[in-house]
């Protein structure tokens, strides 16, 4: 199995939720799954550096403030890889900015923010079904989206 470290941030309004779409390069996931922006941490990079480069990567968008609220475990199969993901979920508040995915050619192919009501677990990929629970036990953090 092979290790890999993420973080994620959760951003959500009281009635949406950033998710950001796999592509086709997506080492770990489905491709075509909604996600939540964030990655993994690279060789002696900070977790919050990873975060916070992730997010602009996939977003377009710049941290304001963070808070990890938990981490959880995953074992995926993807293109002949067995991974043990660690995924460390933060709960973020972001500068205002127009979303945009910034890296093209990655493991992202769009970025938008979904209402939370009719979320289909069936698209989503399990850290950010992971995260829906994680929002609904700690109450939904207001971001500024304009």
């Amino acid at each position: 199995m092979r290790p890999r470290v993420s973080a994620y941030a959760i951003a959500a309004t009281e009635d949406s939720l950033l998710l950001t779409q796999l592509s086709d390069a997506s080492p770990v996931f489905t491709p075509g799954l909604w996600h939540l922006p964030g990655g993994g941490i690279d060789p002696g990079e900070q977790p919050m550096e990873a975060l916070e480069r992730e997010l602009y990567e996939e977003t377009g968008l710049e941290l304001h403030d963070a808070h990890l609220v938990d981490a959880r475990s995953y074992a995926a199969h993807r293109l002949g890889v067995s991974w043990n993901l660690v995924g460390l979920f933060y709960l973020v508040d972001l500068k205002p900015g127009p979303l945009m995915v910034t890296k093209t050619d990655d493991s992202t192919c769009a970025v938008t923010w979904m209402p939370l009501s009719g979320l289909e677990h069936s698209k989503l990929s399990p850290a950010a079904i992971d995260s829906l629970g994680m929002i609904g036990a700690r109450g939904v953090r207001t971001v500024d989206t304009h």
